[in-house]
């Protein structure tokens, strides 16, 4: 696209990533690497253009690896294959695709069979295991091989004319784990030294419709050229992430497009440079010394455990109850009986009663209570499924209060309740 003046903008250079597994394509196991390595090479500056998942058939991962060659792609990154079985073919198949011979390298059969050794012995037939460290020392001619975090090596192949080729185990810990090795070897340092710097910016919203962006951005377009930036738009947790990337020479655009869209959904906002509200309520927390306690009902535990999810949470989560009975409300958060009577259990009184009762029994600085109908059974007119009051109170005396109906499943309801209550602690901690 033309950029002011009639200037072409150029384009970042594009990747690919190929995913091998038979047990991927047919759903008996979900993909971990796809998704990690996009956003790996999207942070290093590149396009990612395709994300395919093939199953273990030599002619459909060499077909893959020609698709992603015609559709201009300087990088493939495959992940899997790379064992020690009749169907781990990614290793031949890539050498086939890049016109080079397979060698036998004896140094890294001797450094498969050191590792394979230190596992304990499940096999019965000692020519078999031999068989398969020499299959797997096996590697393109001139290709880098990078070593083993598990029993694979990885590769690097440069084909003459064609992408650069990143060949990695597919468990996802061997492939993060050799991740940095892949980078550092010297194919990857010359391609990556041509790669413009990744210039994107991320905003958050809570409440926050892609609707309502896309009329923003209808509307900001009548007053500047946003074709040098590339927006998406994503809704996880709950909440809209909001995602420019510049081509390069597009950085100023990008600028100005962010502090616009933070200017005119201020109130919706939740932080404009990608930070999440896991990490901002723990700052807060840490911040102010403040300790915090959960009481929950229908999530069960499922936002405590979401507290603990981040490193460092002990120095501000104190723990959670899950009274998911009216006795344990009773018993474990002082919930006066007749409330409940009175209320319901599920009711915003019920929620700050928990939330004061938590705050209390464990001694902490902010308390939080959920309680609320996850179905699919329970409902009733006046609180349908999917109601859920939630109250943090501190104790300073700030109270923070929400009841709604939310949409989904047993599960959407539960997960979505633990995201409102992300929210609502963070406000009452900041105020």
């Amino acid at each position: 696209m033309d950029e002011g003046g009639g200037r072409q903008t150029p384009h970042r250079p594009r990747a690919a990533v190929v995913l091998t597994g038979s047990e991927l394509v047919t759903g008996v196991i979900a993909d971990a690497n796809g998704p990690w390595l996009a956003h790996e090479l999207t942070a290093l500056g590149f396009e990612v253009a395709q994300l395919l998942v093939v199953g273990d058939r030599p002619d459909d991962l060499a077909a893959a690896l020609r698709q992603c060659a015609d559709a201009g792609c300087v990088l493939v990154v495959t992940s899997g294959g790379l064992g020690p079985t009749a169907d781990d073919l990614t290793g031949e198949v890539v050498a086939r695709f890049a016109g080079l011979e397979l060698e036998f390298d004896e140094a890294l059969r001797e450094r498969i069979a050191e590792i394979v050794a230190r596992f304990p012995r499940i096999d019965h037939d000692p020519d078999a295991r031999d068989a398969g460290v020499r299959k797997q020392a096996l590697v393109p001619r001139g290709a880098v091989v990078l070593d083993p975090v598990g029993t694979a090596p990885g590769l690097v192949v440069s084909p003459d004319g064609g992408p650069l080729v990143v060949v990695l185990p597919g468990p996802p810990r061997e492939l993060t784990g050799m991740w940095p090795t892949a980078l550092a070897s010297g194919p990857m340092k010359v391609l990556l030294a041509d790669v413009p710097a990744a210039a994107g910016r991320q905003l958050r919203y809570y409440g926050l419709s892609e609707a309502e962006v896309a009329a923003t951005l209808r509307a900001l377009e009548l007053e500047r050229d946003l074709s040098p930036v590339e927006v998406t738009t994503c809704l996880r947790r709950s909440e809209l992430e909001v995602d420019l990337r510049p081509q390069p020479g597009g950085e100023d655009a990008a600028e100005w497009l962010a502090a616009e869209l933070a200017a005119r959904h201020a109130a919706l906002l939740i932080s404009a440079d990608g930070t999440s509200t896991d990490e901002l309520l723990a700052r807060a927390l840490l911040g102010r010394g403040w300790t915090v306690a959960t009481a929950e009902s229908c999530t069960g535990g499922l936002l405590a455990g979401r507290l603990v999810d981040r490193p460092g949470s002990s120095a501000y989560v104190l723990g959670g109850i899950v009274s998911y009975s009216n006795g344990a409300k009773t018993s474990l958060l002082g919930v006066p009986a007749e409330m409940i009577d009175t209320y319901g259990a599920v009711s915003p009184e019920v929620a700050r009663a928990m939330a004061d009762g938590a705050r209390t029994a464990l001694g902490a600085d902010v308390g939080i209570g959920i309680t609320g109908v996850a179905g699919p059974e329970g409902g009733t007119p006046a609180k349908p499924v999917g109601y859920v009051c939630l109250c943090a109170t501190t104790a300073s005396g700030v109270v923070v209060a929400r009841d709604r109906r939310i949409p989904g499943n047993r599960a959407d309801v539960r997960d979505r309740s633990v995201d409102a209550g992300m929210h609502l602690l963070l406000r009452a901690v900041t105020g």
